[in-house]
């Protein structure tokens, strides 16, 4: 007998050899249709797998982010089923889950995949899907694996094979399809009720593109058809909203063949908007005793080798600058965090010299392959809102909470109130891609982990997330549209000041190594943007437009007061624009409204008799006639509302 311990602290005994889902089922019929994958003493487990010894069990519904992850996960390898059925030859890459769905690389041979085919594949899966077959999951020797695949002919899978070791090999099963996969899985294809596939793109495999173009199948998959109906209305807003779309039509940003792709030009609208962001980060950053810098955008190769970024990100920079006389090499900067380090070893510090909070708005390059640029969230030239705060371990969980609240603060100014703090440490059966020893680690990961609890944060864990040089806690917020982002990380590193030597003198007279806090609340504002301008629907609030109203002549004799008007408002720090165009009302008004203009105020021959400005809100329609003194108490009561 086993004895299985539940997570409301419940012991039951079981068989040995009991699976997940029979415990599933001894609990509750309706509970074990529901089950889709299941932790056994932490690790992840298929509901159908065996449990032998005594163990904790916690069990995953499509509530669960790990229960959506083993459902499409589940319905990768459907569609591979499928495409396995209805292209002979066809050769598999990798099919994992995603943030909102699946996708399989394959390689078609000389066949083409495109959209008009999805439909036909849909119908396959949901003929499989029917059949009800069991997920049923089978350790492979090494050679035995590589023989498979050998003689089938995929040369994928035998890359993928050749870089596991012998008894960490599983084959998973369903209907007449075997995958090389680790899992988990759901218990069997019958679960899966909705499917659509979505896209089909071009991907090169292993993200190297020096290599085979492959094709890559998305769809999203759900347990009930009125869920995936759901998602596709989803899918329709988020076209109308989606940032490529709105940037073009509200003039707000574009980009330029001869400029380069990814590098993204900022209209004068956009730039309104991006500077009254960085004008609201930098007033609190002031108040919150950071002091701004500017760096260089570029930097000689050596400090990037010293800071550790050129091996971790050399394949992803611009190639080296050649000085033509001297023979240095230089970068596009990657990060801003080697810069600020220098600016900390500049001079002698003291332990009075500490916290000492540094910010800069500083522009990045990274290169993006051209298949993995999108609009402005993604791109090769970006500028992060970064900040380093260097102290002692003693300020570090006061400094940290002190980020915290800062985030917080940006979040909620934005409407992003909602969020989930994801706490990433490192792999632990992974440790060669950080740097760093285990001390400094251990230590950097407590102190996000207890500075979290201690502001009460909702929380996750994730492994293996972790930025090279240490932990950290990303900010995961939920859009209008409810589409899951990260915005703003908070990380904690022992690594660099060690790296570059820094030091501070302690009240000791001894030399000590300060600890280095790395904080962007907006992340990159291109980025940031984008997300932004997808959440709101170009609706930008009224604080943030770059023009907050515009003054709508009826005719050309209005046209003294619509510059009175402007001029006054002007004063009051109220911006707009005048639309001058011999158009009729009606259009100037639907124009606005397309626009997203905040306000609009119409003048006519009696909004001059009366020197006045007639009202219309955005959504609310004819607000009537005001007075300039009682609108701009009007638009005062408006910002106080945001």
């Amino acid at each position: 007998m086993i004895s299985i311990k539940f997570p409301d602290g419940r012991v039951q005994q079981y068989e040995a050899g009991t699976s997940p889902i029979e415990i599933a089922r001894s609990i509750s019929d309706g509970l074990a249709r529901n089950v889709l994958s299941a932790e056994v003493n932490g690790q992840e487990w298929d509901p159908g797998r065996p449990i032998h010894s005594d163990a904790e069990i916690k069990l995953f519904t499509w509530k669960d982010e790990e229960g959506k992850k083993a459902f499409w996960h589940s319905s990768a390898h459907l569609l591979a089923e499928a495409l396995e059925e209805l292209y002979t030859g066809i050769k598999f890459g990798i099919g994992p889950p995603i943030e909102n769905g699946f996708y399989y690389d394959v390689d078609p041979g000389d066949r083409t995949i495109s959209i008009n085919d999805l439909e036909k594949i849909e119908q396959k899966m949901r003929e499989l899907a029917k059949s009800k077959s069991e997920f049923t999951r089978r350790e492979v020797p090494k050679k035995e694996a590589l023989d498979y695949y050998r003689e089938k002919g995929d040369e994928y899978k035998v890359e993928l094979l050749q870089e596991l070791e012998d008894g960490q090999i599983t084959f998973y099963s369903q209907g007449n399809f075997t995958d090389l996969c680790k899992g988990p899985h759901i218990p069997d294809t019958g679960i899966i009720k909705a499917i659509k596939l979505t896209n089909v793109a071009g991907a090169y495999w292993r993200g190297d593109e020096n290599r085979k173009m492959m094709t890559r199948i998305y769809g999203v998959s759900f347990p009930k058809k009125k869920e995936l109906d759901e998602y596709l209305v989803m899918l329709e807003e988020a076209k109308k909203r989606d940032h490529r779309k709105l940037g073009a039509e509200l003039g707000l940003f574009m980009f330029s063949d001869r400029v380069g792709p990814g590098l993204p030009i900022w209209l004068p609208k956009g730039t309104a908007v991006r500077s009254r962001l960085q004008n609201f980060l930098r007033d609190e950053q002031l108040k919150h005793g950071y002091q701004e810098v500017m760096t260089p955008h570029i930097g000689k190769k050596e400090l990037y080798v010293t800071s550790g970024h050129y091996d971790k990100y050399g394949k992803d920079s611009f190639q080296p600058i050649h000085t033509p006389k001297e023979g240095e090499e230089f970068l596009l900067k990657p990060m801003n965090c080697p810069h600020h380090c220098e600016i900390y070893g500049n001079t002698p510090k003291s332990y009075r010299d500490l916290p000492l909070r540094i910010s800069e708005f500083g522009t990045v390059y990274r290169y993006e392959q051209s298949g993995e640029l999108h609009g402005l969230s993604r791109v090769r030239g970006f500028t992060q809102d970064d900040a380093h705060i260097f102290c002692t371990q003693d300020q570090l969980k006061e400094e940290f909470l002190k980020v915290l609240d800062l985030t917080k603060l940006v979040l909620a100014k934005m409407g992003f109130e909602q969020f989930t703090a994801q706490i990433s440490l490192r792999d632990p059966e992974d440790k060669s891609k950080y740097l760093g020893s285990d001390e400094n680690w251990d230590a950097a990961e407590k102190a996000i982990i207890d500075a979290a609890e201690e502001a009460g944060l909702e929380t996750k864990t994730e492994l293996g997330e972790a930025a090279f040089y240490g932990p950290k806690l990303d900010f995961m917020i939920r859009d209008a549209i409810g589409r899951s982002w990260q915005l703003g990380t908070i990380q904690v590193d022992y690594n660099l000041p060690e790296r570059f030597q820094l030091e501070y003198t302690g009240a000791d007279n001894k030399p000590h190594r300060p600890i280095m806090i790395h904080r962007a609340p907006f992340g990159s504002m291109e980025r940031f943007i984008s997300i932004l301008i997808e959440h709101t629907g170009g609706q930008f609030p009224l604080w943030l437009a770059p023009e907050q109203y515009i003054l709508l002549p009826i005719n050309d004799r209005a046209l003294p007061w619509c510059e009175e008007v402007k001029r006054k408002l002007a004063e009051r720090d109220i911006r707009g624009v005048i639309d001058e165009r011999t158009e009729s009302i009606g259009r100037k008004i639907r124009d606005a409204e397309l626009n997203k203009m905040p306000l609009m105020l119409i003048v006519g021959d009696n909004e001059v008799a009366e020197q006045k400005v007639s009202v219309r809100r955005k959504g609310e329609g004819d607000l009537g006639s005001m007075d300039l003194q009682s609108f701009s108490s009007f638009f005062e009561g408006l910002l106080m509302q945001e």
